[in-house]
């Protein structure tokens, strides 16, 4: 085993060059929060959305054999990105190694262009694309199972990363199911400098369903969304894949508004942070006499604090963008990102697009 290793390393210690992976974010399209479990988490049920808007992860390894300890170091163009065990990716590549039973000195290089803490998954889509580059640069690769597993380990919303396009997340988030994609929408994502606390935000939620009479139980929330993805993809028309663009009425996307899809934060976070509420307004009905501008749906994303819209034309992308840029809202232009086009443009070219 040794000598294989001395092998492997001495090969690829010759012939490795720094790899570059696109971390693209995510959006939720739903959320559906459920009872509280005997671990103290929520169960959960939502539908992940990859998105084109992206980070990049770079990442130069050498194998290391007979060593017993692995070297990692971290840098970022943010000054409030961790550089060490406190950094998803850090602890991705530790974890990582450590199944593979084997040392390498790694450096990880992380250029930031989403917003920190921003509600879309970056930190989590960063350790994801650290363990892709990882692996492609010791030419080594996790059961995909164990990969999963792992994911899950580092975050929530990891193992989704290793799936990409349309993505139903179960228990905490982290238990994923890769569904039919969409087609590709172009969406607008405002990134307001508003800081949610996800635990208070599940406080404030288990603080409103105790006071109610009339609510739903949390279980029965979750069943509701989930008829409600399985009608988006078996309805008449609905073909369960993605149709010609422009097909608007076979698109499951359509098909998934019509059942009064939601994301039950927004019960809770909109009443904390109005701008919020305003944003998804403006995102979703700008003018009654300009109904080819609004939204086929907008939403908050996860507990916030992105909130976002998708679009028929990307004229209408662009003219929700110019209203939020009017009120000084950041905000950017991008689209949902079908499985395929995440993973066929997953690694970065020599420019770093």
């Amino acid at each position: 085993m040794t000598t294989l290793l001395s092998l492997l390393a001495a090969i690829y210690n010759q012939i490795s060059m720094s790899t570059s992976i696109r971390s693209y974010s995510k959006i939720n399209l739903g959320l559906a929060i459920g009872p509280t479990r005997p671990d103290g988490f929520h169960g959960l049920a939502t539908l992940y959305q990859t998105l084109e808007l992206h980070d990049l992860v770079t990442v130069d390894a050498r194998l290391h054999p007979g060593e017993t300890n692995s070297r990692i170091s971290l840098a970022c163009n943010h000054v409030g990105v961790p550089a060490d065990s406190r950094n998803t990716a850090w602890r991705m590549v530790d974890k990582a190694l450590a199944r593979l039973g084997i040392a390498a000195e790694v450096h990880i290089a992380i250029n930031k262009r989403l917003p920190v803490q921003g509600g879309l998954g970056a930190g989590s889509a960063n350790a994801a694309a650290a363990l892709i580059g990882l692996e492609r640069e010791l030419g080594l690769q996790l059961p995909g199972p164990d990969r999963l597993e792992l994911a899950a380990e580092i975050g929530s919303d990891v193992p989704l990363f290793l799936i990409g396009g349309s993505v139903l997340g179960l228990g905490r988030g982290e238990e994923v199911y890769p569904l039919p994609d969409f087609s590709s929408w172009p969406c607008v994502i405002a990134t307001p400098e508003v800081s949610v606390s996800t635990p208070q935000a599940f406080r404030d939620w288990d603080a409103r369903v105790s006071a109610s009479l009339t609510y739903d139980p949390a279980s029965d929330r979750i069943r509701r969304l989930s008829r409600s993805l399985a009608s988006a993809w078996s309805s008449p028309h609905s073909s369960g894949v993605s149709p010609q663009r422009g097909d608007l009425a076979e698109d499951p996307l359509l098909a998934l508004v019509r059942t009064g899809f939601e994301n039950d934060f927004e019960q809770v976070v909109f009443p904390q942070y109005p701008l919020l509420g305003d944003i998804k307004r403006i995102l979703a009905v700008p003018d009654p006499e300009k109904p080819e501008q609004s939204a086929l749906y907008a939403a908050l994303s996860g507990s916030g604090s992105a909130v976002f819209g998708l679009y028929a034309t990307t004229e209408a992308a662009k003219a929700a963008h110019l209203r939020l840029g009017k009120l000084g809202i950041t905000a950017q232009i991008t689209r949902t990102l079908p499985r395929a086009e995440y993973w066929c443009d997953k690694i970065a070219d020599a420019a770093g697009a």
